[in-house]
């Protein structure tokens, strides 16, 4: 054999090395990021501490995040619970069912509600589960409301010569339209509701807050509030962070020694939970930035409406 075809073969055995050793690294990687995404947490919760959720951007009924509530709830290892709130709220409906999830877990154990950036309107509703709120001194939080929005088009179509014909079991069927106005008996329906609702609300933040209804009535009118002005409104207990948050814990006998632990969401919840895990690991190797890798675990999970009634702060709305 040639002294070129001996280096072609010790050139491609290197080649051939390089690329093992490449794979196994890959294998290593991804299985490391797979155990941290889906074990390392429930590892970490096996010792006493202290739960933490984290509820942001637009709520909506979520049933994993309830079975993971109701998973602290039973946890003899979680000894309390504090729920982090970066969220301009949300379905009221959302906002009814994690509010009551809470306070499940609130039979067991201290629960305190972090508000962070932002807990308004159906966020505020989640936050006033906790036995104590917790807000920064510039905070945004109320909008105590609700609110049912839909569209109209109908001076669209009319312009482009487009007509809609309807025939109905009665006149309040499918009202309101975003074909016609609605009549006043479609109004009349829709402020029923609505009223219903928002009375729900009050009632539920002059019951939980220890405020007359008439107090409570009058900050539910919409308006959002800093930390410092929800403070004076006794819309919540306690300015300040983590330090707040601890200092309350042990008034209720947790010890400020235990460690904190998020429970976040199980990938293997989602269809999506091998991209999440991939996403992990090539953030982890430096590759994450160049390759967008952070959006494979967010593929296909935003919904573009929400349905029902709202109790959301809109900015620039009134």
């Amino acid at each position: 054999m040639d002294q070129m075809a001996i280096a072609d073969r010790r050139q491609l055995r290197r080649k051939l090395s390089f690329w093992r050793v490449a794979a196994l690294l890959l294998l290593v990687g991804i299985g490391f990021s797979l155990y941290r995404y889906g074990f390392a947490d429930e590892a970490s919760s096996a010792r006493p501490h202290v739960a933490r959720i984290k509820i942001t951007g637009l709520i909506q009924d979520s049933d994993e995040l309830l079975e993971r509530l109701d998973r602290i709830a039973e946890s003899d290892s979680a000894k309390a619970l504090i729920v982090s709130i970066s969220s301009p709220g949300g379905t009221t409906y959302g906002g009814e069912r994690i509010f009551k999830a809470i306070r499940e877990v609130a039979e067991k154990k201290p629960v305190v509600s972090d508000i962070r950036t932002l807990a308004a309107s159906a966020g505020y509703m989640i936050a006033t589960a906790g036995d104590t709120i917790v807000a920064g001194e510039s905070s945004i939080t109320g909008s105590i409301g609700v609110i049912f929005q839909y569209p109209q088009v109908s001076g669209m179509m009319e312009k482009l010569g487009i007509s809609l014909e309807e025939i109905k079991s009665a006149p309040l069927k499918a009202e309101p339209s975003p074909f016609h106005e609605a009549s006043p008996e479609a109004q009349a329906m829709i402020r029923s509701m609505i009223m219903d609702s928002y009375g729900w609300f009050v009632d539920l933040v002059a019951d939980r807050r220890k405020l007359p209804r008439e107090e409570a009535l009058r900050l539910s009118d919409g308006s959002i509030l800093t930390g410092r002005q929800a403070l004076s409104a006794k819309l919540v207990d306690t300015l300040g962070g983590e330090r707040e948050i601890r200092a309350y814990l042990e008034t209720r006998g947790v010890s400020e020694d235990l460690p904190i632990v998020e429970w976040k969401e199980k990938g293997s919840s989602s269809s999506f939970w091998f991209a999440s895990a991939m996403a992990e690991f090539l953030r982890m190797t430096g590759l994450g930035e160049a390759l967008g890798a952070t959006r494979f675990g967010t593929w296909g999970t935003d919904k573009l409406f929400l349905d029902g009634l709202v109790s959301v702060w809109q900015v620039g709305r009134g």
